[in-house]
């Protein structure tokens, strides 16, 4: 089995005025200079899974402009199951909508066709930065083993909103609280359940695989390193016993919103906060490819993998070992890069695509 993009067609999207764009299976080179649309295209597939994108834009940002029209989103895809037609888009101001072989659907269901994972230059800082953006890695890594992860934050999230505005509302009475605590409960003991399995399963594709990339060992702490409650019953009594403090804070204290993303590189037993700017790098590439080999073990298919600038930073013997370990999956790779020369080692193994702006207008040629 294989999961990927046989056609994609673009339309006043980003840079895009209309392109269409046909894809054999092999991994994709994407060059053209900084600020032709390179991204863009990758920004596009990364819509064809849940969520707002690499970019995490709103549907608003993604129109071109200046004509700001609406824009529009047409793929051909392997899925999981069979061949499908993707469409996703918004017009003028309205909500991003999502239609499978032309009927609408959630766009929750885009996780049962495909699986995409991403690695774009924002996160390179993921290791030093706040850990909400390490909240929102673990989580794209869970939802691509766990379809229904995201049902799960949506439940607790939507559950927490009530709770938090009861405590700005500084409510006092127990009743108003109880039904809300044991949703979050519930919910949330199934998103930290489904973090943890996303992290042993990342662990067993590390073990013992033949990469040129860095083990990371992850784990899963609460704020300040504390243990996170992990059973509904723990959750709803720490929610329950933390009302006065959430209530002096305004807001709910404890939780998996509060979770955080732990990394030490396993060679050298060092916090990958502590690593140089490059090991960092090295890590993050090291977790999406087991990643990638995980869902291929589990799926028989390996995901769609979107890596942005990846290659720049990296020496010519390690980019050579980063494609071999792609095509050894299997994996319909698209990557972008300033340079043709950054995908040599590539060959034959591979499409390439050229970008340029011109006159505003992004265009693509297949070479």
């Amino acid at each position: 089995m294989t999961l990927g993009i046989s056609t994609l067609t673009l339309s006043h999207f980003r840079s895009h005025r209309a392109v269409r764009m046909e894809f054999d299976g092999r991994p994709v080179a994407i060059h053209g200079p900084n600020g032709a649309g390179k991204t863009n295209i990758l920004e596009a597939v990364s819509l064809l899974s849940p969520g707002r994108g690499l970019r995490r834009a709103g549907a608003e940002e993604l129109a071109r402009r200046p004509e700001a029209l609406g824009w529009k989103i047409r793929a051909e895809v392997l899925g999981l199951d069979a061949p499908h037609e993707v469409e996703t888009g918004a017009e003028g101001a309205a909500a991003r909508t999502v239609r499978i072989d032309g009927k609408p659907a959630p766009q929750l269901a885009l996780a049962r066709l495909l699986r995409v994972l991403w690695l774009v230059p924002a996160m390179d800082r993921l290791w030093i930065e706040a850990a909400e953006g390490r909240r929102r890695f673990l989580d794209r890594l869970t939802l691509s083993f766990a379809p229904d992860h995201a049902e799960a934050v949506l439940a607790y999230e939507k559950a927490m909103r009530d709770r938090n505005r009861l405590l700005k509302d500084q409510v006092s009475d127990p009743h108003w609280y109880t039904a809300l605590e044991s949703q979050m409960a519930e919910s949330g003991a199934m998103i930290t359940a489904n973090r943890q399995a996303a992290l042993s399963r990342l662990a067993e594709a590390q073990e013992g695989a033949e990469t040129a990339f860095p083990r990371a060992d992850l784990s899963l702490t609460g704020p300040e390193g504390e243990a996170m409650p992990e059973l509904p019953d723990d959750l709803a009594t720490a929610l329950s016993r933390g009302r006065r403090r959430d209530m002096a804070a305004g807001r709910t204290l404890t939780g998996p919103h509060r979770a955080d993303l732990a990394a030490v590189f396993a060679a050298k037993g060092v916090a990958a906060d502590q690593c140089s700017t490059g090991e960092q790098k090295a890590l993050l590439i090291s977790l999406i490819l087991a990643n990638a080999r995980a869902l291929a073990a589990d799926l028989g298919a390996a995901p769609i993998l979107l890596l942005d600038e990846v290659a720049a930073h990296l020496d010519q013997s390690r980019r050579a070992a980063l494609y071999d370990e792609i095509c050894a999956l299997g994996a319909q790779a698209m990557m972008t890069g300033t340079e043709p020369g950054l995908f040599d080692s590539l060959g034959q193994r591979a499409q390439t695509l050229c970008v340029a702006d011109v006159g505003g207008v992004s265009t693509v040629v297949m070479e």
